[in-house]
């Protein structure tokens, strides 16, 4: 195991910020694999699954057991890390910039469909490796205006070549979810039932450049373009895994989550571990476009309904907001069948905040997907 210090910050910065990376195994002795988190730097729970995940891999690679080379970064932002707002923590957002630290990820395939033209062939495998190539080149020269692009481009600079790359999240309140782009539901089935996933959210494009479709995404986009005469697989396994809620922050829990993904590194032939029988999937995929946001109607003090987990069916019930001056109740259903998956830890809201989302199977979304 090798440990690496980033610096981010610029000599003119007016704070210093530095990441840290774990390396495992050996690079080019098999698949490459990035795992990093809370990215949204007040979404705990990925660090503590990071630090059993730690101890499992030292002790395999320690042991001659890791077939590849696995980069492991327990804590991938720092700069969000350091903020709070009057005692709260606040990570999603950097404070400089206004920015999601989770959007605005370069997406090198627009330059790509140019510096690639005559450089591809019918071979596969030696199109991955230089689309590959010209990827980490593009990344290279990417030139950071602020601290935060210099955080992004040093992660996209070690995973966008990576084979599987799993992205560490959590949602407000939520049971554990999956999203990954539509070309990669079957390579990442395994991964939601070990772990127990009860939405597998697909999109061939979420919307606002995130770090998963930055490594992932290119892929595909390159295919569309090039055409069938030069194969061009979805060489990269880009997933981000949101572990449940905010507060779901336990030992059992951690434990839980690194077991599975030890599985899945196993599985997927990068670990010298024992797999087991994959448990049955919870669920199966639907598109992100399938995705219902149910929206307070008004302000007031909310009461849910209905458990995260649950099935819901068109009209069902979710939620009543309760107008805490006269007491009047508006009930919020949802007009799609499926399940609910999250919901926000909030018990007063105001007009038009999201406070639930269901996983439905027929998309009728389109445009950014994702929240912000």
């Amino acid at each position: 195991m090798r440990t690496i210090k980033h610096p981010i910050s610029a000599p003119q910065s007016s704070a210093q910020f530095e990441l840290t990376s774990y390396r495992y195994g050996a690079p080019g002795s098999g698949k490459k694999v990035y795992i990093q988190a809370a990215l949204h730097a007040d979404e705990v729970p990925g660090m503590l699954v990071a630090q059993f995940l730690r101890k499992q891999l030292e002790a395999l690679d320690a042991a001659g057991k890791v077939k590849g080379e696995i980069i492991l970064v327990p804590a991938a932002n720092p700069i969000g890390l350091s903020q709070a707002i009057h005692g709260a923590p606040f990570g999603r957002f950097d404070l400089t910039t206004g920015v999601n630290f989770n959007r605005a990820y370069k997406h090198v395939a627009g330059e790509l469909k140019t510096t690639l033209a005559g450089k591809l062939g019918p071979d596969a495998d030696a199109n991955v490796r230089t689309i590959r190539e010209h990827a980490l080149a593009s990344v290279a020269a990417w030139q950071p205006k602020s601290d935060g692009e210099a955080h992004k481009k040093l992660l996209l600079e070690m995973a966008i070549d990576a084979d599987i790359v799993l992205d560490l999240h959590c949602d407000n309140e939520a049971v554990l979810h999956i999203y990954a782009g539509t070309p990669l539901a079957e390579g990442i089935a395994p991964l939601a039932r070990l772990m127990g996933a009860h939405a597998v959210l697909l999109a061939l494009a979420a919307g606002g450049e995130p770090f998963d479709e930055a490594c992932s995404r290119l892929w595909w986009d390159l295919q569309e373009h090039f055409g069938d005469a030069y194969p061009i697989p979805p060489a990269c396994l880009s997933t981000t895994v949101e572990l449940r809620g905010e507060m779901d922050v336990s030992y059992e829990l951690a434990q839980k989550d690194a077991d599975a993904l030890v599985r899945f590194l196993a599985q997927a032939g990068v670990l010298d571990a024992e797999v087991g029988e994959l448990p049955a999937p919870l669920c199966a995929a639907t598109p992100l476009e399938g995705v219902e946001p149910i929206l307070a109607p008004h302000a007031g003090v909310l009461v849910y309904k209905r458990e995260m987990g649950e099935r819901l069916k068109a009209g069902d019930a979710v939620a009543d907001v309760i107008d805490p001056v006269g007491g009047a109740a508006s009930t919020v259903c949802c007009s799609v069948d499926g399940v609910l998956f999250a919901r926000t830890a909030h018990r007063h809201v105001l007009r038009g905040w999201n406070i639930g989302k269901i996983a439905g199977a027929e998309a009728f979304r389109s445009g950014d997907l994702l929240s912000q």
